[in-house]
């Protein structure tokens, strides 16, 4: 079994797994909205979303208190992706319900108070963002040195960032769709440069030792990827079995399994093994 696992030290596994990993569980999400739909009912709906996103908030709080980073990383990435379901896009809903208005237009309205709070982590002196810091380089904007000795919360960091890239692309898709539509132009060539850079990203991260920063950067790198998806999906070339629980149980209940012990071979193999492999191939190069 341990020599099965050591194809999982190694590029490209390391970052195509954890790629796989958000990436499906970007879709299991869709899936776990329609399951407190169908479960709860219109009725209690609204108060089992709440209580998911309690549970995210508890999973950021024991995530926050771990020193392993991956795990710290893990934890901090499913807590948003509860919270995300459960008290963003419910809340988006219970309001589009109360005011008989479509959902997108309160996901649209939010598109200033991103750009408002986003400004607070773009210009971070402490932030480690290769977008964010991109933008510093070629734009001089220097933001101050990161201040030294200063100690990152991977499991806080990485739920943030998840919440914001998520928040992101749906005001983008949403805007594409509104004031271009899903078939124009703009979202043809959207798509176009969309996966191009996602396929790039996953080119880079194929190359990963480190497993920790392998994780960091696949998460913002399947959600990219992903964005591409749900276009792919709005065209309908792709079916989303994601919403469909009762008609692709069989197909869910796979996914879910193949996931879940995928997650469980990214927490749970030596870390040692993989840094040791890691210097290994720095000295080579």
């Amino acid at each position: 079994m341990k020599s099965v696992l050591k194809i999982f030290y190694r590029p490209p596994f390391i970052g195509v797994l954890a790629f796989l990993l958000v990436f499906i569980s970007q879709g299991l999400g869709h899936t776990l909205w329609m399951l407190v739909s169908m479960i709860f009912g219109h009725d209690y709906q609204y108060l089992a979303a709440f209580i998911l996103g309690l549970i995210g908030l508890f999973l950021l709080f024991v995530g926050m208190k771990k020193e392993n980073e991956v795990a710290a990383t893990w934890l901090g990435y499913f807590a948003a992706v509860l919270m995300w379901t459960g008290w963003v896009e419910y809340s988006f809903h219970f309001y589009s319900d109360l005011s008989e208005t479509e959902v997108r237009f309160f996901m649209q309205s939010t598109t200033g108070i991103m750009m408002v709070t986003l400004s607070y982590f773009f210009f971070n002196k402490e932030t480690r963002c290769n977008f964010f810091k991109w933008f510093h380089r070629n734009l001089r904007l220097s933001t101050g040195k990161p201040t030294s000795g200063y100690k990152r919360n991977y499991a806080a960091i990485t739920a943030m960032e998840t919440i914001y890239v998520m928040w992101f692309f749906y005001i983008i898709l949403y805007l594409l769709y509104e004031f271009a539509g899903d078939r124009s132009p703009v979202t043809y060539t959207f798509f176009f440069f969309n996966s191009i850079w996602a396929l790039f990203l996953l080119f880079r991260l194929a190359k990963f030792w480190n497993v920790t920063r392998a994780v960091r950067y696949a998460i913002p790198t399947a959600l990219i990827a992903f964005a591409s998806y749900e276009i792919l999906l709005r065209w309908d070339i792709l079916s989303e079995i994601w919403l469909y629980p009762k008609k692709y149980v069989f197909e869910l209940i796979l996914i879910s399994t193949a996931i879940s012990i995928g997650f469980l071979i990214a927490v749970f193999t030596p870390e040692g093994e993989k840094e040791r492999l890691a210097k290994g191939s720095e000295v080579q190069n």
